[in-house]
């Protein structure tokens, strides 16, 4: 009966042996996934006080440049970048000029090809997003783009020309805060003083020095035309070669009044 008893204790002992490793290895098992589940808890923060010092810095930059003009633009460094690369001297030209030293004309040539509705919206145009909507899905129209010059102004300051998701979700959060922090004007100043008008050139002085041998300010409507014409693609497009959409342009700013 005494040997029987011992058994039966060795018996229960291996098995309470064997519940402790269970519940040890059980143990190990939910130790990992909830080490792995804090990681991801960090990560998720990190990332998150990133993104928002980062909006905190682009927000700060808009309200100084309320009175200074940018040293250097995200597209700016990003041709430089290229250029370490690419076969050929890299120039930079680019001058800096009061929105009234800037020829009238070619303030409403930018904004009747770029913008026509820039002093109706407040940094994005959703009657214009809508109606490439409808051109889209409805009539099954090619894809255009329908920046407004304060998401164009905001994608030259802090990103570079490279498309992705990510930027036009940025895009349409800081539109709105650059159209409320800067103001129509000054959003129209600084656009036209750091967008691209050829290789190397930035801003309306150094284009109408570029390509005219003039001021901004002395610039001509047909003139003003022609260089609007090439800012969707400034590095391929000339003045010279622009007659047809120059004219569209011209066009515009007729049935707009100027």
């Amino acid at each position: 009966m005494k040997s029987r008893g011992r058994a039966g204790g060795s018996k229960a002992s291996g098995s309470n042996r064997k519940g402790v490793r269970r519940g040890a290895a059980g143990g190990t098992v939910w130790r990992r996934i909830g080490g792995r589940g804090r990681w991801w808890t960090r990560a998720l923060r990190w990332t998150l006080a990133l993104l928002a010092a980062w909006v905190a810095a682009c927000l700060l930059s808009l309200v100084l440049m309320k009175w200074v003009m940018p040293p250097v633009t995200m597209v700016q460094a990003q041709r430089r970048v290229e250029s370490w690369f690419a076969k050929g001297k890299y120039e930079k030209r680019r001058e800096g000029a009061a929105l009234r030293r800037i020829s009238p004309q070619l303030q409403h040539a930018v904004i009747a090809a770029e913008d026509g509705r820039f002093y109706q919206h407040h940094g994005i145009d959703f009657a214009e997003l809508g109606k490439i909507y409808e051109d889209v899905v409805e009539d099954g129209e090619g894809l255009r783009g329908g920046s407004t010059i304060t998401q164009q102004l905001v994608k030259n300051l802090f990103f570079t020309t490279h498309g992705n998701p990510l930027r036009k979700a940025a895009e349409f959060g800081l539109a709105p805060a650059a159209d409320w922090i800067l103001g129509k004007q000054r959003v129209l100043e600084l656009y036209l003083n750091v967008i691209e008008w050829g290789p190397g050139v930035y801003g309306a002085e150094a284009a109408a020095r570029y390509h005219y041998r003039t001021s901004a300010a002395a610039l001509s409507r047909d003139q003003a035309a022609r260089l609007a014409a090439v800012i969707p693609s400034p590095r391929r497009r000339r003045p010279a070669r622009m007659d047809r959409y120059a004219g569209v342009i011209e066009r515009r700013m007729a049935a707009m009044g100027w």
